[in-house]
């Protein structure tokens, strides 16, 4: 298994702190994956005129909630599981399945291998290729699964890589699993923000295959890491029992609840942030192709990979260079596959953008 070495997480803004003496609030974080609009105007201008809620307990079964998360993702509120934010639903479900051997795509976020880890599971890393732009080659893929894996996980959009595999690929890839009887499941954090969701989300085929399920949350895309709130979609009506048997009651507390609610249904919001992150995406990866000193990764995230190609410098110098300016990247080097030639950066406003491309040029420069 491959060891980590301390690092600093978009959530770190403390330790920042204490390192740099730079206040957190004067730190634009371009490691936490977040939304920079912040949160939603309905929330904002709303929630206060709900605050007696928390003199109840919320409905257990969270009836209103599962259905404006289904009208928002286009599904049945029957086949919709809420949580304690993603991580909590993660743990459950991975204690629910109990896992032997599972395969994980390589490199990605790393609380899939501590969860099994903590279930008694081991884990297998598929790589993905530099040299194939971290681009998975689907036969290649499927090929490789076999009976003695139990459990398939994904970020799609993956993190750190910001690639995405479509609808399309990912019906072969649960087709493949069904032969093997291994169970597939797919965080889906980042899909909002990709230019065409509806060709790269896996929800519709919750409808057609019983081994999956989708987990989202709304800490990246909502920007409310703090809220706490999670949900899953899928058709398998069994997991879902087992799931709320073993889920502790009234997990998302009574605000929350009515958050989640204001927040999926604030549809200018939706398409405000789609357009930004859009149009932030395409100015940054078209800019910084240009540049022999790095090498990006076309992006279907709201975020980048970026590799350093400048001899002299590495991640580490990249980001302290950056961080006395303000500005929070994330080196990643502590991701399985990558080294320390690896950063990567989410895109936040035209302005704060500008900021990191010219911390960049003054250290990358031809």
């Amino acid at each position: 298994m491959l060891k980590h070495k301390d690092h600093f997480h978009g959530s770190d803004l403390e330790k920042i702190e204490q390192i740099y003496g730079i206040k957190r609030e004067q730190i634009v974080s371009f490691s936490a994956n977040v939304n920079p609009l912040g949160i939603s105007n309905n929330l904002k201008s709303s929630l206060s005129d709900h605050l007696d809620a928390i003199t109840t307990y919320p409905d257990r079964e969270y009836k209103a909630l599962r259905k404006s998360i289904g009208e928002y993702v286009s599904s049945q509120p029957e086949n919709i599981i809420v949580g304690n934010g993603s991580t909590e639903l993660i743990s459950l479900f991975i204690q629910t399945r109990h896992p032997k051997k599972a395969l994980i795509l390589g490199p990605t976020y790393s609380e899939y291998e501590r969860e099994i880890t903590l279930g008694g599971g081991t884990t297998l890393y598929y790589p993905l290729r530099e040299r194939e732009n971290f681009h998975m080659d689907i036969t290649d893929f499927c090929g490789s699964l076999h009976d003695g894996l139990d459990l398939l996980i994904l970020c799609n959009p993956n993190n750190p890589t910001s690639t995405a595999i479509n609808a399309s690929q990912m019906r072969q890839i649960l087709d493949a699993c069904l032969q093997h009887g291994i169970f597939v499941m797919v965080d889906e954090t980042y899909v909002e923000f990709t230019r065409e969701e509806d060709q790269i989300s896996a929800i519709p085929l919750t409808n057609f295959y019983s081994n999956l399920v989708i987990l989202r949350g709304t800490s990246k895309f909502f920007s409310a890491p703090g809220l706490r709130l999670g949900y899953a979609v899928t058709g398998n009506q069994d997991l879902i029992k087992e799931i709320n048997t073993r889920q502790n009651p009234w997990s998302i507390n009574s605000l929350a609840e009515i958050a989640g609610r204001l927040m999926f249904s604030d549809h200018n919001y939706v398409r405000e942030t789609r357009n930004l992150i859009s149009s932030e995406r395409s100015r940054l990866y078209n800019l910084l192709s240009s540049w022999d000193t790095v090498k990006v990764y076309e992006p279907s995230a709201n975020f980048m990979l970026m590799r350093i190609k400048k001899q002299g410098v590495d991640a580490d110098a990249l980001f302290d260079h950056c961080i006395r300016k303000g500005l929070m990247i994330r080196n990643c080097s502590t991701f399985p596959f990558l080294d320390n030639t690896f950063v990567r950066f989410c895109f936040m406003t035209h302005e704060e953008n500008n900021r990191l491309i010219e911390a960049f040029s003054e250290l990358l420069s031809s």
